[in-house]
């Protein structure tokens, strides 16, 4: 196996992209919408406003055919604020982030936070809307979108929101099993300071090696594998191939995660039977009786 090296071309290319993170730290797997999503969604956003605007002036014309050149500017102003802004930032507020245009194309408006987008911030980005897409024909937008690592536009940026994928991927391959002759070593490797990182990394090389190209499946096998030998203890015995080892800790990995897990619940379990056993109706008076009550050792 090779020594880590740093290849722009290689592994990171599996990683997934920068992961939003709550102020409780708790990581949020939300990836960002690509520019083309979302213009597709914008486009249909558009459409949809469109028809919304066209039967209102349909209900003017119909309702108050008399009215003065004064007043049709009067309407025609409310209805190009309220087809513009208002209407989409209702309709986006009241659906926690997805507009028509977003739920046929699968995405949604989050907050920095991944929360839920809010009335005042649904707001700000349709306001901004206004000079950014309307009066630029998307230009302004498109550059901000393009220079921004999170494809963030202005009023984004200006309204502290987010536009992310919303429809969840499929479920990942299985893992291969642990190779035979490894299933001793494995079994008693330090796997501990494996990073979440590039155990991600591998996993997502291990499920797709069959579509890539020979050459570069030896090659990024070669690279993952020789990342992933500064973080187990000790090295495996002899000449192994790269995918095998990869298979092998994360397969090992996957096990000792189920079994922490596992023991976590039964613990859990064990502390809630011990709280109901401690709790019992007292059948004289009817109240509650617990381990204080009854002078027991708690």
């Amino acid at each position: 196996m090779s020594e880590p090296r740093h290849d722009p071309d290689g592994a990171e290319e599996l990683l997934l992209p920068e992961a939003l993170v709550t102020g409780e730290a708790v990581v949020l797997d939300l990836r960002p919408a690509s520019f083309a999503s979302r213009a597709l969604a914008y486009l249909l956003d558009v459409l949809v406003l469109f028809v919304i605007g066209s039967l209102l002036w349909l209900a003017v014309i119909l309702l108050a055919p008399n009215l003065d050149f004064a007043a049709l500017g009067a309407i025609a102003i409310t209805t190009t604020v309220t087809i513009m802004v208002l209407v989409p930032a209702t309709w986006e507020t009241l659906s926690r982030g997805r507009s028509p245009g977003k739920f046929a194309a699968g995405l949604r408006v989050v907050r920095d936070d991944g929360g839920p987008v809010r009335w005042r911030q649904a707001l700000v980005r349709w306001l901004v809307a206004v000079p950014e897409i309307y009066l630029t024909s998307g230009g302004a937008a498109l550059i901000c979108s393009l220079a921004n690592p999170r494809g963030k536009r202005v009023g984004d940026l200006l309204a502290g929101t987010y536009v992310v994928r919303d429809r969840a991927p499929g479920p990942p391959p299985p893992l291969p099993p642990v190779p035979a002759h490894l299933v001793s070593w494995v079994s008693t490797a330090d796997i501990a300071r494996l990073p979440d990182s590039l155990a991600l990394a591998a996993r997502q090389f291990l499920g797709r090696r069959h579509l890539l190209n020979p050459a570069s499946r030896q090659r990024l096998g070669r690279e993952l594998a020789g990342q992933m030998a500064g973080s187990v203890a000790p090295a495996p015995p002899g000449a192994v191939h790269p995918e095998d080892f990869l298979a092998a800790v994360l397969a090992e990995r996957h096990r000792r995660a189920l079994a922490q897990l596992r023991v976590l619940e039964q613990r859990r379990a064990e502390r809630t039977d011990r709280r109901a056993s401690a709790d019992v109706l007292s059948p004289g008076s009817g109240r509650l009786v617990t381990s204080r009550d009854s002078g027991e050792p708690r």
